[in-house]
């Protein structure tokens, strides 16, 4: 008799696939040597345990399960088809010749295909475009016009973008590997772009009903001790430190329903002690070495927040001088909103309103919603009521995230 709950099973399958899916894609990838056949694979794998898991129950590894499956049914679909098509009789013959002594892939293995898949995606012989978009989709999981909305282009140039990169890496043969230890700083600020892309997407979503997803941030902190491991260079350390410590905070940025919670208003108490000290210890580690860039600066910044008992007693001198290191580092205009909201926090709400009015003179972050938030929040302490409306307003039409979306409606709903 059938004792599992299909219902409930297929709650689970949504669940694994939103955690999972990206490993099993990633081992895919190298089992298969194709992203396309890969994708297939996937898709497969997923519509068989579709099909057999409410009957059987859930695998006690479902990730070894559907990678298992989705090996099969590729070879087994191209063994079929390569009667007829003289290419997949070639990716036959070369996958045989290549997996003849291949054993079943072990946990292991599955751990550490991700960070090969993200080598593979920023390959030298990629652009830095082609590398990101590629990544943000293959690794990251975000879709076409999830990448498109990030850079503020069309969904068409962002497909196309990916598609060549994958036959760029077909035609070219690039191995899906990690690159040896000399060959690790070439490809070392890219990689680091985006495993931080990654832990972003997880600590506040680009779109969707939640605020955040703990499995990416989980995932992009794993891949950054991984790293580590690999290279000890202080930006490795930096951008683990940085991840740590936003992750520390995340029982306390929202409520049981999802709603957001400013750090002014966080419960301290529940911040995670434990990443906060290894946090700090590894930013002190860095300030050692002497060699600062971008994500140990902005671990610092991290680490001042972290040691403040409350946003009162919080050095924003300290954290204002760190915006500046930042700024020569890497100018930025959304380094610059940032530094205006702590210069606010240092001095007054008009000081930091002025810099922020200024960025969006310039025609910059026009349309980022979290510069027309962060204008809206400095005008409200302001007393500038009317203009804080318009700047919320500004806000919510340019958000694609239902919480912060209830965010701003709450804050426009006490203001008018």
């Amino acid at each position: 008799m059938n004792n599992h709950n299909p219902e409930d099973i297929h709650r689970q399958i949504d669940a694994i696939y939103r955690s999972e899916s990206r490993r099993v894609l990633a081992t895919l990838i190298r089992l298969l040597g194709s992203f396309d056949i890969a994708e297939d694979a996937l898709h497969e794998a997923f519509r068989v345990a579709l099909e057999k898991w409410p009957e059987e129950g859930i695998p006690g590894n479902p990730v070894a399960w559907l990678v298992s499956t989705g090996r099969f049914k590729a070879i087994d679909n191209l063994r079929r088809n390569a009667r007829f098509d003289t290419l997949e009789a070639d990716f036959l013959e070369r996958y045989d010749a290549e997996n003849a002594d291949s054993a079943e892939p072990d946990d292991h293995a599955v751990a550490d295909d991700r960070l090969r898949l993200i080598f593979t995606c920023c390959h030298p012989a990629l652009s830095r475009e082609a590398q990101l978009a590629l990544t943000l989709r293959e690794v990251c999981g975000l879709t076409t016009e999830e990448i498109a909305h990030a850079f503020l282009i069309s969904s068409s140039t962002i497909a196309q973008r990916i598609v060549r990169a994958k036959a760029k890496i077909r035609e070219a043969r690039i191995p899906y590997q990690v690159p040896e230890p000399d060959e690790l700083p070439e490809r070392l600020q890219t990689v680091l772009n985006v495993i931080y892309l990654l832990f972003n997407e997880g600590y506040a979503a680009s779109s969707g009903e939640q605020h955040t997803r703990a499995d990416l941030s989980g995932e992009a902190i794993r891949l950054g001790r991984l790293l580590k491991t690999l290279l000890p260079d202080p930006e490795v350390s930096g951008l683990l430190a940085l991840m740590l410590l936003h992750e520390s905070r995340r029982a306390a940025r929202t409520t049981a329903n999802g709603d957001i919670i400013l750090l002014e208003d966080q419960d301290r108490s529940l911040w995670n002690r434990e990443h906060i000290a290894e946090g700090i210890a590894l930013v002190e580690q860095v300030l050692t070495t002497g060699r600062l860039g971008v994500y140990s600066v902005q671990a610092a910044i991290s680490a001042v927040h972290a040691r403040a008992s409350a946003v009162a007693t919080t050095n924003w001198q300290q954290i204002v001088s760190l915006y500046d290191v930042l700024l020569r580092i890497e100018p930025s205009p959304v380094i610059e909103l940032n530094r205006a909201v702590a210069v606010a926090m240092r001095d007054n709400p008009a000081a930091g309103l002025a810099l922020i009015d200024a960025i969006l003179e310039r025609g910059e972050l026009t349309d980022y919603h979290l510069a027309h938030a962060a204008r809206a929040d400095l005008c409200r302490r302001s007393g500038k009521t009317a203009e804080a409306i318009a700047a919320y307003n500004r806000a919510l039409s340019l958000t694609r995230q239902e919480p912060e979306r209830r965010f701003l409606e709450k804050r426009l709903s006490e203001l008018q």
